[in-house]
């Protein structure tokens, strides 16, 4: 089987490759992307687009024959590094300290240039205008560069939009779709933890706030064991706990900070109501005080059920039935991309890059090491996806 795309993407894959590894050695953190995002500029326009920069930050669009008649379609790539020391050994690995594109988004920045490179080389194949972004901060895991592109005006005209992410779940060659929800929402909590402090060896002199914060944290499991309703997944996790600054010195105050993951918006709610009542509840009983910061982060990512139709039935044309997947769970990592999904209906896919027989590290390992030849994947399923929602959309 074959999307047309197939040939060209090979042809551009030492193009990709080497691309992908010019922005790998050079890896830069969320809002710091100016030499990426100088780097895709240069080549859109080396390729015949008309880049748009914005000032004081660092994503970058383009729109790819805007006089087409069908319906606009927006690609999306993300930009930023984590901050991992890279331990891959490779020759191309991250000449910048502490900056590494572990999760992939190097690969994603190749792929949408590849495909940016196909469509400018056959125009006269696209259906509708291609609107591609180049968003920075999506590791932000707060704000994310999403929002801010959106209020810039990136999606202006725009019908759908797509995307995809490395998944070294998922062989390379192959693409992994899911209908509905395929990402969690991310949301944060700080609680402050405050007792009286003092020597450690009188504690009955406390509250103990050590002590506090630890039934606290036990106490906050206790709300997806059994305040949640059993067949609805949600995820409460304590993710660093602070306090004292000797051992035998009770402390007067200890910091807990831990990340919810849900699905659905009354879940969430659920969720942030109860662990404010159970940690102000629980300090109390015990003599102390807490109090809880709530932050709301990414929301869920959830598939247009119709937009994937479509492009699980491309995908299947392109890359056949065992190449393309229906992916079995939602899982509880999170993506900004879920805001381009509040305002437009669209789909987000798993690009695979594992190399059959070959154990892989994870996403956001020191030692993640994606098979580059899923560029040649990546470039295609983004111009097959948008072509078959382009034709075959609601």
């Amino acid at each position: 089987m074959s999307s047309g795309w197939h040939d060209a993407a090979r042809r551009a894959f030492p193009w990709m490759r080497d691309i992908r590894r010019e922005v790998h050695r050079h890896p830069e953190l969320s809002n710091e992307e100016h030499a990426t995002a100088e780097l895709v500029a240069q080549t859109l326009e080396r390729l015949g687009a008309s880049p748009v920069r914005y000032a004081g930050f660092t994503g970058v669009t383009a729109t790819i024959a805007p006089k087409a008649t069908g319906p606009t379609v927006a690609l999306r790539a993300d930009l930023d590094a984590l901050p991992v020391t890279e331990r891959t050994g490779v020759p191309f690995a991250s000449r910048n300290a502490g900056r590494m594109h572990a999760c992939g988004h190097d690969l994603h920045v190749a792929a949408l240039l590849g495909a940016a490179r196909l469509a400018l080389e056959a125009p006269e194949r696209l259906v509708g205008p291609l609107r591609l972004l180049f968003q920075p901060a999506e590791e932000d895991g707060k704000v994310g560069g999403a929002m801010p592109l959106i209020r810039r005006g990136a999606l202006e005209g725009v019908r759908y939009v797509l995307g995809q992410h490395v998944e070294q779940t998922v062989p390379v060659g192959s693409v992994a779709y899911r209908p509905g929800a395929m990402m969690a929402a991310a949301d944060w909590f700080d609680i402050t933890v405050r007792g009286r402090g003092g020597h450690a060896g009188y504690p009955q002199s406390g509250p103990d706030a050590v002590v506090v914060a630890s039934e606290i944290v036990v106490g906050l499991q206790a709300l997806v064991s059994r305040e949640k309703d059993p067949v609805e997944a949600g995820v409460i996790s304590v993710g660093m706990i602070h306090g004292g600054e000797r051992p035998n010195i009770l402390p007067s105050e200890v910091n807990l900070s831990g990340t919810v993951r849900t699905f659905s918006e009354p879940l969430r709610e659920q969720f942030q109501r109860a662990i404010a009542r159970r940690a102000v509840g629980i300090a109390k009983s015990l003599g102390a005080d807490a109090t809880v910061e709530y932050r709301r982060g990414y929301p869920p990512v959830v598939n247009d059920l119709g937009v994937t139709a479509a492009v699980a039935e491309g995908f299947r044309q392109a890359f056949g039935p065992r190449r393309a997947p229906l992916y079995p769970v939602p899982v509880m990592g999170a993506e900004d991309f879920s805001c381009y999904l509040t305002r437009r209906p669209g789909c987000f896919w798993w690009l695979g890059v594992a190399t059959p027989g070959r154990s892989m590290a994870d996403k956001h390992s020191p030692n993640f090491l994606p098979d580059e030849r899923a560029l040649v994947t990546g470039a295609e399923a983004l111009l097959v996806a948008a072509e078959s929602v382009q034709r075959r959309g609601p």
